[in-house]
């Protein structure tokens, strides 16, 4: 886990993006273990988790003579822990406690974040507390009085093409850290991208032409901003999911073509940064690369559109011929001899 602990610390702001709004329960990294969304987990005492747990905004209790086999990572949540975690326990961003039983066999680490230990209480690897990760807030450029009119951008193909470099990098770095927690949700909305391409891009044009009037609507109700900048912070999270669930599955058809058996880590990373980079290379292009880029972004929001945010699988069409039916034939009989 240690190496997933270095990872989190510098993704931290990019894996909040990827949190549906709603609470949820699903699988998670390693070993099927759970990932919860805004809710509460109780581990009673005596019974063992053989799993990691991550938790999002909620609340989370290890009960005495409790054992946690991984790790413990809590995302603006609350951790109280009175058992035995085998591995770290990692904190951003919210409140955690050790009772006098406590025992944390890894690193007890803190990113903005505060942890009370009672006395009698024992971790036995490294205690850290890291500076909370700020956000700098856009500087708004001053308007000319009188207004001058925009100046056409130089096109410039060496500095867009290092742009789409480092985008690509980041991406990759991004799904390498998704697919560890959320697998099967970016599996549903690859398939979906890709089995139904023509209907997922038709619901994220849908979902762009509604949204501009959905939020006019919400920031006219003064009541309803709040709501209206959830719904930005929404879109952009499913611009980036619908691209990254795309790229693991390039990853993996690129593997099998290879025909090699690479970690879904490795795969999904590569995957996503070979696709990034294809994309920001068409983007160079001028007018048909922005076509393009348009192209994917909306197949990529129309499938997570489709599938909740992976959280439900997209039916295909029904009525397909099936291989298995396909290849059914009846063979034509053979005619009869001639009589003599």
């Amino acid at each position: 886990m240690k190496p997933i602990t270095k990872l989190f610390a510098a993704l931290a702001v990019l894996m909040a993006m990827l949190i549906p709004a709603a609470p949820a329960l699903a699988k998670g990294p390693f070993d099927d273990g759970p990932v919860i969304f805004g809710g509460n987990y109780t581990l009673e005492s005596g019974d063992t988790l053989n799993s990691d747990l991550v938790v999002f905004g909620g609340t989370v209790e290890i009960q005495e003579e409790s054992v946690v086999q991984g790790s413990i990572v809590v995302f603006g949540g609350t951790v109280t822990v009175e058992g035995v975690v085998e591995q770290d326990v990692v904190l951003f961003g919210g409140s955690g406690s050790l009772g006098e039983n406590a025992v944390v066999k890894g690193d007890l680490v803190t990113v903005g974040g505060s942890f009370s230990r009672a006395e009698g209480s024992r971790v036995e690897g490294e205690i850290r507390e890291e500076q909370a990760i700020e956000i700098p807030a856009p500087q708004v450029p001053a308007v000319p009085n009188p207004p001058s009119p925009p100046e056409i951008p130089a096109y410039d193909p060496l500095g867009q093409a290092v742009q789409a470099l480092v985008m690509a990098i980041v991406m990759g770095a991004l799904a390498m850290a998704l697919v560890l927690f959320l697998r099967p949700q970016m599996e549903r909305v690859a398939h979906a991208a890709i089995q139904q391409p023509f209907v997922a891009g038709g619901a994220g044009l849908l979902v762009m032409i509604a949204f501009p009037f959905a939020l006019v609507l919400m920031v006219v109700t003064l009541i309803l901003i709040p709501v209206a900048a959830l719904s930005v912070l929404l879109l952009i999270v499913a611009w980036v999911f619908g691209l990254i669930s795309i790229g693991m599955e390039l990853g993996e058809r690129f593997t099998r073509a290879i025909d090699q058996d690479w970690p879904p880590v490795l795969s999904a990373g590569f995957g996503t940064f070979l696709g990034m980079l294809i994309v920001g290379g068409i983007g160079i292009i001028p007018c048909l690369g922005g076509l393009v880029q348009l192209l994917v972004a909306l197949v990529g929001i129309g499938a997570v559109a489709l599938t909740v945010f992976g959280s439900r699988p997209y039916p295909l069409t029904a009525g397909a011929p099936t291989p298995a039916a396909a290849s059914t034939v009846t063979p034509p009989e053979e005619p009869l001899p001639p009589a003599s």
